[in-house]
């Protein structure tokens, strides 16, 4: 089986954020960038579909050394090759360009039996690139996959999904198709030393969207401005004996707050 998995890179969990000048998104410069949760485990279902059935893993991203960081890490991890796509464009919020340059590349590598992706993005969340990069490819999707038995043999596979209340529904799809897993679907792989190194040594091709012969996309939606939220409450101790601060804030609930 050809399986690519989309990896997105995100800021770190643990860095310190703060806006650009014009407040339209995040100083990128000098952050430490991670995979993208999500990605993580949709790479580990790739890696295992690959273990039984054989073939190759193909992790692709799009940025830049970010992105380079982020699939050597995959590297590492067990994947075969890596595509790295160029272009700063897809800085902030651009779902529809960045789902439309991976759609791209996968056709340019001739396809895929399966793509995979994280459910949603760490940064935006919107669970929207997947199902955008099914429908540039023309091929069939399921979201929110928790596992995935492949039949290479018939060219069909076998989804399971979480629904809401703890449902889990089957579906069958198939090949080729895109699929989105779901947090929490396996149990991610670390890197040994021995990966590393190998991964030095792994095919790793960087192109541009010229090489991909497209153009600059608009993006579904305008950032006008990003704003901390404001702080409407407040604390305030009440003193006085047990039977004074529940005479108090009775009264506060009452006539402040006005709930009683």
């Amino acid at each position: 089986m050809k399986i690519i998995s989309c990896i997105r890179p995100v800021q770190d969990p643990a860095s310190r954020l703060s806006f650009n000048e014009s407040k339209t998104w995040i100083k990128t410069k000098d952050l430490t960038f991670v995979a993208s949760e999500a990605d993580n485990y949709a790479l580990e279902e790739a890696l295992r579909l690959r273990d039984k059935h054989s073939g190759e893993v193909i992790v692709l991203s799009l940025g830049g050394e970010e992105a380079a960081k982020v699939l050597r890490a995959g590297l590492a991890m067990g994947a075969d090759r890596a595509i790295q796509i160029t272009d700063l464009r897809f800085d902030g919020p651009n779902e529809l360009g960045a789902a439309e340059a991976l759609a791209q590349a996968i056709s340019k590598d001739g396809g895929a039996d399966l793509v995979l992706a994280g459910v949603q993005s760490d940064d935006l969340g919107t669970g929207a690139t997947g199902v955008m990069i099914a429908e540039f490819l023309g091929c069939s999707h399921v979201t929110v996959a928790i596992a995935v038995e492949a039949n290479p043999e018939t060219q069909s596979a076998e989804v399971s999904r979480e629904l809401e209340g703890g449902v889990i529904e089957k579906v069958q799809v198939g090949l080729p198709a895109v699929l989105t897993i779901q947090y929490g679907a396996n149990q991610p792989r670390y890197a040994s030393l021995k990966g590393i190194m190998a991964a030095k040594k792994k095919p790793f091709a960087v192109w541009s969207v010229q090489d991909l012969g497209l153009t600059p996309s608009e993006a579904l939606f305008d950032v006008k401005e990003i704003v901390l939220p404001e702080k409407k409450s407040h604390v305030e101790i009440l003193s006085g004996t047990p039977e004074e601060a529940v005479t108090h804030l009775v009264e506060k609930l009452r006539k402040e707050a006005k709930v009683l």
